[in-house]
């Protein structure tokens, strides 16, 4: 592999480690609404909050599974 495709590849798992990151940041936040809401209970926004914290889950599962599909193309374009 040239240089150029490798830096390219290279970026770009940073970036999905990045977007993934980001991820797990929202959830935090929405954690800390959510234990808040302990103190100042309101049932709509705590289902909107446990309705966000499901789907922010579920974003990080898929960009923890393209990452590893790309590593695959990564490593795989590193042996060719």
């Amino acid at each position: 592999m040239d240089q150029a495709k490798y830096n390219e590849m290279e970026k770009m798992l940073h970036k999905l480690e990045d977007i993934k990151n980001s991820q797990k940041s929202i959830i935090d936040k929405i954690n800390h609404v959510i234990t808040d809401l302990f103190q100042h209970p309101d049932k709509d926004l705590e289902t909107a909050m446990e309705e966000a914290h499901e789907r922010a889950s579920e974003n990080v599962e898929r960009i923890r599974e393209a990452i590893e599909d790309y590593e695959i193309k990564f490593n795989k374009a590193q042996q060719s």
